[in-house]
């Protein structure tokens, strides 16, 4: 699904997104490196996809990727419906500035 790797090796990068895709749903805004922002959104569209069908089968997969009961059943009940009529385009990604310490560009990716 995602091309970058973000020098980091596969199981570091899953938990990665991972971590950022249940913050995301928790917050429905975070603030991350740019990179970050534009790898998750392939991410959280499929999730909000997932959602969106609303089975058995699709909860399951999310809750397989997320591995938080509290983000899934977040998605589920309150988000998916939130984007019925949406085709698709879920998050917003704002560039915010510069990181002091290592001069990384920041964004802001937050639910539409």
């Amino acid at each position: 699904m995602n091309k970058k790797k973000l020098g980091r090796r596969t199981g570091h990068r899953i938990a990665l997104f991972r971590s950022l895709a249940v913050a995301l749903i928790k917050h429905e805004k975070i603030q991350t490196t740019e990179a970050k922002a534009k790898a998750l959104r392939p991410y959280m569209d499929k999730m909000i996809t997932l959602a969106k069908r609303g089975d058995l089968h699709s909860r399951r997969q999310a809750a397989a990727f997320l591995n938080d009961a509290e983000a899934v059943k977040k998605l589920f009940d309150s988000l998916a419906p939130r984007y019925t009529d949406r085709a698709g385009g879920y998050t917003r990604i704002i560039k915010v500035a510069t990181r002091r310490g290592d001069a990384a560009e920041t964004a802001i990716i937050e639910l539409v």
